[in-house]
């Protein structure tokens, strides 16, 4: 099979595409035909090996210290169950599923446990955009619903509102019943609001933190704000919750739970299937939208890791596996 592979950290001319065994998949597994995966921030990062502050020893630790451990990039997929094991009961030859693996997307077949994180595709999905939800979906449900606990009638700001993560965030806020503030450029400040945001602020026009305005959550996804801008425009209740962080934030989160006021709330995203079907059930009932900003063919993953790796995108960057892919319902083109 045709899959992108790189064996060993570097800008994105280390990846190329080769040809590589099949893999077969074991009892409990399922051989996906991946028909489109995507593109993220994690791709990248792992990638270059570019994870931040202390996080990258246990990143090299994770995902291989000298050379990648798996060489195979593509965190989130979409595609066709064409084969089983034998003690396979939840899925069968022809399902269309989605679903977030950690590497493997950016190639023609993976496999899967049954019990991973996959699920069927909402109803009237495309491949396109059901490659695009896994990565900045899951994160967005996670951080919204489980590290920053929205509720409805909360004020939530989000930084970076148009981005990968960003523009779920405000979706499944707004949806939670969140009043929603994003931060972007003026370009992409339709596109916000057309997704739940109540007010966009240009942030090359104006500080999102000055003092007067005031928030319950703050969730910087792209590192464009510290703990001591955010506590500005926070609630004494609030949460100042960062996507991702460096030892620095580990220690004020610290001394904020010791000296009151708002918090600084330090966690990683999960992925499991139960939230994927929540995904999905809030895409099949009008509440989510899958965003694409790009959309490359399988030989060209290097130019798509160079334009995510700019962080300028809006929404998924999507990688068509098999050439001419589908989207479907539910799905914004960004551009």
């Amino acid at each position: 099979m045709k899959a992108i592979v790189f064996t060993r950290y570097g800008p994105p001319d280390v990846l190329r595409l080769a040809e590589v065994d099949t893999p077969r998949p074991g009892a409990t597994e399922v051989l996906i035909k991946v028909h489109a995966s995507s593109v993220s921030t994690a791709d990248w990062r792992i990638r270059a090996s570019a994870f931040p502050g202390i996080l990258w020893l246990p990143g090299r630790l994770m995902m291989g210290l000298f050379r990648p451990r798996n060489p195979i990039p593509g965190v989130d997929f979409a595609g066709e169950v064409t084969g089983t094991g034998e003690a396979v009961t939840r899925f069968a030859p022809g399902d269309r599923v989605f679903g977030f693996k950690g590497h493997g997307g950016n190639a023609e077949y993976l496999v899967m446990d049954q019990d991973a994180a996959i699920v069927p595709m909402p109803e009237g999905m495309g491949y396109r955009a059901a490659a695009a939800l896994p990565f900045g979906g899951l994160s967005a449900l996670v951080f919204m619903r489980d590290i920053a606990r929205v509720t409805p009638g909360m004020e939530v700001l989000v930084l970076g509102a148009s981005g990968g993560v960003g523009i779920y965030a405000v979706q499944i806020a707004h949806a939670m019943g969140a009043k929603v503030t994003g931060v972007c450029s003026a370009a992409n400040a339709p596109l916000v609001r057309d997704h739940g945001a109540a007010e966009v602020i240009d942030y090359q026009k104006d500080d999102a933190t000055r003092p007067g305005r005031f928030f319950d959550v703050v969730f910087d996804t792209v590192g464009a704000a510290t703990f001591a801008q955010a506590r500005r425009v926070l609630r004494r209740s609030g949460a100042f919750v960062p996507l991702n962080f460096k030892g620095r934030e580990m220690v004020q989160s610290l001394v904020a739970k010791l000296t009151g006021g708002p918090r600084l709330v330090i966690a990683v995203s999960g992925d499991t299937a139960a939230d994927l079907q929540e995904l999905s059930q809030m895409v099949n009932t009008g509440r989510l939208r899958a965003v694409i900003d790009r959309t490359y063919p399988l030989a060209r993953v290097p130019e798509a890791h160079g334009y995510v790796q700019m962080r300028r995108r809006r929404g998924a960057v999507i990688v068509d596996v098999i050439a001419g892919g589908d989207t479907g319902a539910s799905v914004t083109a960004a551009r």
